[in-house]
């Protein structure tokens, strides 16, 4: 599989992998990655670096949205290959040690195989490596509030519910909004094309997850990066809004 990269605003990329999304935000030769995808989309991700001018060695920080591994794939990697540091909530740093797991169950996704694309999904998850255990061994929360000191000064802002320390990224500069996984535009699971939730049997807390879009909502952009899906453009607090009541 081979990087699909997409250049979205100044210094900053949305890749396509294998069913996940990741970003790279780029500042001179510095990098700022976003999510690494399935442990099984290391390439693609090593490719994704080199198709921006950047190599892994140049990766300031890796920031995780949230510690599943179709998120945290390559974390571990570049953390022990390259001393990178992964930075997450303080709530997901557990999590990202494998302290305990907050994700869909396989009795869970049994029980939904008869759902349109849960079993060619759960099929994917299988060869990409989504069922391995890849813990970061030295996981670091965020150092304070406010925009981080890094390639494209991301914002860090809690939203939990997918699960307990979700967080999305604000680029407030290039009205970009990294939402991960608590508002996404399409999924393999969903026949439902635009902004969404993901399917219920997805998140740690749905109540919560309905509350942390109205957290997004407040969010100044006209960008939406998505942990699943395409770039989607129009007003956050919209989507956002469609997302809301696509729910009920």
């Amino acid at each position: 599989m081979r990087a699909d990269v997409r250049q979205v605003a100044d210094g900053t990329y949305l890749v396509h992998g294998g069913h996940t999304n990741w970003v790279i935000l780029t500042d001179g030769d510095a990098v700022t990655l976003i999510d690494t995808g399935y442990p099984g989309d290391r390439r693609p991700l090593l490719d994704s670096l080199a198709a921006v001018g950047s190599s892994p060695e140049a990766v300031a920080a890796v920031l995780i949205t949230h510690a599943h591994n179709d998120h945290l794939g390559s974390a571990q990697y570049l953390r022990a290959a390259h001393g990178t540091p992964v930075l997450l909530h303080p709530a997901e740093v557990p999590h990202a040690r494998r302290d305990f797991l907050q994700q869909v169950s396989v009795r869970t996704v049994l029980r939904n195989a008869w759902r349109p694309g849960v079993l060619p999904w759960a099929l994917h998850v299988l060869r990409s490596g989504g069922t391995e255990r890849h813990p970061v061994l030295s996981p670091e929360p965020f150092p304070g509030d406010g925009a981080l000191d890094l390639p494209g000064r991301p914002v860090p802002v809690h939203t939990p519910g997918h699960t307990d320390g979700h967080c999305v990224y604000h680029l407030p500069d290039a009205g970009v909004v990294v939402s991960g996984d608590a508002l996404v535009s399409a999924h393999a699971t969903s026949r439902i094309p635009g902004p969404q939730l993901l399917p219920d049997m997805f998140h740690h807390d749905r109540a919560r997850a309905l509350a942390s879009l109205d957290v997004i909502a407040e969010l100044d952009a006209d960008v939406l990066l998505p942990g699943h899906g395409p770039v989607h453009r129009g007003l956050v607090k919209e989507a956002a809004r469609q997302a809301r009541e696509r729910a009920f």
